[in-house]
């Protein structure tokens, strides 16, 4: 049992050492990612669409509770990877996966945090207006769901939210069967005289264009977890549009260790619910992380989760500079440190295990998700 427990914790460890050179760039690592094939697949019965959806997770579970956690076995692990797929129709699927390594080639806080919520004393974040920001990359990316929530396009017909923005951990949540996702644009103007010019001091007024979602997928240690054990650590889905968004998306990445972040900071873009119809935009410093989550102390309002966690670093390969989304920002969390309550926002990292995983959703071919 421990040397499968060892084989997971390997599946995180980069190729490249990160060098310490004072002047050395920021760069992306090469990460060792294991291929996750679906092995069999199984008809459910049409759920039932009656849970409320949910805007934020709240978890008294933080940093050490779940550093002190057993690592999951090797069959755990399957288990908690393989996933349910809602279909537009209705139709639910659930698929058990397998997974291959290949060689190179508390109660009283729960109380506080529905009125504090997760502001950390004087408000960071950035309204993004005009749309010479909004329609421009890396703001372009981030969409928003019919339940209230965000997301951020990852490819040209896929979105990655928050899972519990379409599933409670019980049942799937109303209006997941319809669920449809909004693109920021300028409203059209009636081609009245002076309509090219425009104000500085009068943002040019945006409205949601939206798309159907036909299928969507959740891992099944989403699903029937909680927020105090496994559940927040696989607090993610993918959504596949029913037809391409046209829009540059980004691409996803294995989260670095948070000492290799630039500045050891991460950056989101969300939709929250706060300041209605405005995409805000945060960043800040990780604070602590786990295997499986980051802990950070960025200004966020439900609505905002769901959102792409990214950075910034270099891309050796490619001599340039990229940003990658290395997490799923999912909600709050009060932990009693030494008895005393401490909040932090925290945000769901993509690991190697969920790099294959979501890429395989994407582009179903594990011979396409080798590099993370």
């Amino acid at each position: 049992m421990a040397a499968l427990s060892t084989l997971i914790l390997l599946l995180c460890a980069a190729k490249d050492v990160m060098p310490s050179s004072p002047h050395w760039k920021p760069t992306w690592p090469s990460y060792r990612v294991p291929v996750i094939l679906p092995q069999s697949t199984l008809n459910l019965d049409k759920p039932q669409f009656d849970a409320e959806a949910r805007l934020e997770v709240v978890s008294p579970c933080g940093p050490a509770c779940h550093k002190s956690s057993p690592l999951p076995t090797y069959e755990e692990v399957k288990h908690y990877l393989s996933y349910e797929t809602l279909y537009a129709n209705g139709s639910l699927t659930e698929t058990e996966v397998g997974i291959y390594i290949l060689s190179n080639g508390g109660d009283g806080s729960r109380g506080r945090s529905r009125t504090k919520r997760q502001i950390y004393g004087y408000d960071s974040r950035f309204s993004i207006f005009g749309k010479d920001f909004l329609l421009n990359y890396p703001f372009s990316t981030s969409v928003k769901l019919s339940t209230g929530c965000t997301g951020t396009l990852v490819a040209e017909k896929h979105v990655l939210t928050a899972a519990h923005c379409i599933h409670d951990g019980k049942s799937y949540v109303k209006g997941a069967q319809k669920l449809r996702v909004g693109f920021l644009k300028p409203k059209q103007k009636d081609g009245s005289k002076g309509s090219n010019i425009t104000n500085s001091a009068m943002p040019e007024k945006m409205k949601f264009q939206w798309i159907r979602v036909k299928r969507t997928h959740v891992p099944k240690g989403w699903i029937k977890g909680n927020a105090n054990d496994i559940g927040m650590d696989y607090d993610y889905a993918l959504l596949e549009l029913k037809k391409p968004h046209k829009r540059k998306f980004m691409k996803i990445g294995v989260s670095p260790p948070a000492r290799h972040l630039p500045g050891g900071r991460i950056h989101f873009s969300g939709y929250d619910n706060d300041r209605p119809g405005n995409l805000v935009y945060r960043f800040c410093d990780v604070k602590d992380e786990t295997y499986d989550l980051l802990y950070q102390q960025c200004d966020a309002q439900p609505g905002a989760s769901g959102s792409g966690v990214y950075v910034r670093m270099w891309k050796r390969q490619n001599h340039k500079w990229e940003r990658k989304i290395i997490g799923i920002f999912s909600g709050h969390q009060w932990v009693d440190m030494n008895g005393t309550p401490q909040d932090f926002n925290v945000a769901v990292r993509i690991t190697p295990l969920k790099y294959a995983q979501i890429c395989y959703w994407i582009k179903g071919n594990y011979l396409d998700c080798r590099e993370g």
